[in-house]
């Protein structure tokens, strides 16, 4: 592909991990983007399958891929990309973009991003996914729902891998992660946190409610499309563990002191009263059966 002086540079942070039977695909895509300059880095958690060989031959091959040093063990995709936004230096490039690494994107896929964020003066973007499986069904995921006060609090806009953020407000989480780099890699889903951050900082966000992606469901995937019966069962079982609950509180009092609305010494410790989860159940999530149910796990001490 013929790259153009004038194109919008984009730095794709892509985590892999026991990837090889998937990111040929997945990378292939990325470099078939139509009228943007891209430039892939990869970070390895360390794996058993090659991998990290796989990487390094075809970085060693391709200028347009970079591999960043291997060896370190992440245990899971949040670290993984939290590494990525610490050591990656993208402050020349205009976006950054996060890729799973078994995913199919569209051509259109960045720049669609890049036309988005032009038109509506978004920082971030997001967009809906179609989930596929082996069997080949597909399905759509739609995340495009009209976005509420403090939704950001609790829920992601949407799968990561379809993320596009503007390298200057990028620049500033990346700063927020270096500052508070142990309680931030604590938060185990990065999309969740970078969401909540860009939100909270009073930032645009835009979710696109066009798919530009295929996103692969496999036994492998850490989260998925949560579609189905045994996906409710699955998100029930987190709840009754006090995981979500967990996460909600490490992302608020890490945000306490930019959140409008709420006491900041209740959120620097991770703390959001009852009372007002009820009073202001409606604005804790864009879609509407989540608003109910998440009021109801309250109401009941669930939660």
């Amino acid at each position: 592909m013929e790259i153009l002086s004038d194109m919008v540079k984009i730095a794709v942070l892509l985590a892999a991990y026991n990837g090889v039977k998937w990111l040929p695909e997945q990378i292939e895509s990325i470099l078939q983007q139509k009228d943007v300059d891209v430039t892939i880095f990869v970070s390895v958690d360390f794996s058993t399958d090659a991998t990290e060989l796989w990487v390094s031959e075809l970085a060693s091959s391709n200028p347009r891929i970079k591999a960043l040093p291997h060896g370190e063990r992440f245990g899971g995709a949040g670290r993984n990309f939290y590494r990525l936004i610490r050591d990656v230096d993208f402050s020349e490039f205009d976006y950054i973009a996060l890729a799973d690494q078994d995913d199919i994107w569209l051509t259109d896929k960045l720049i669609a991003a890049h036309q988005e964020i032009l038109g509506s003066g978004a920082s971030g973007y997001s967009s809906n996914v179609t989930a596929f499986w082996p069997d080949g069904r597909k399905v759509l995921l739609n995340k495009a729902q009209q976005q509420r006060k403090y939704d950001f609090y609790f829920e992601a806009a949407g799968p990561g891998c379809s993320y596009v953020l503007k390298v200057p407000d990028a620049l500033e989480f990346k700063r927020f992660v270096i500052a508070n780099w142990s309680l931030v890699c604590e938060v185990s889903l990065h999309d969740w946190l970078v969401y909540a951050w860009f939100r909270s900082s009073g930032l645009s966000w835009y979710i696109d409610p066009v798919s530009h992606m295929l996103y692969r469901q496999h036994s492998s995937n850490q989260f998925g499309a949560n579609t189905g019966i045994k996906a409710l069962m699955a998100r029930l079982s987190l709840l009754r563990s006090g995981w979500y609950r967990g996460e909600v509180s490490k992302i608020s009092s890490l945000l306490a002191d930019k959140t409008q609305g709420l006491p900041t010494s209740l959120l620097k410790q991770g703390k959001i009263p009852s009372s007002f989860l009820i009073r202001n159940w409606a604005s804790l999530r864009r879609r509407f059966r989540d608003r109910v149910f998440l009021l109801v796990l309250v109401v009941l001490g669930i939660y």
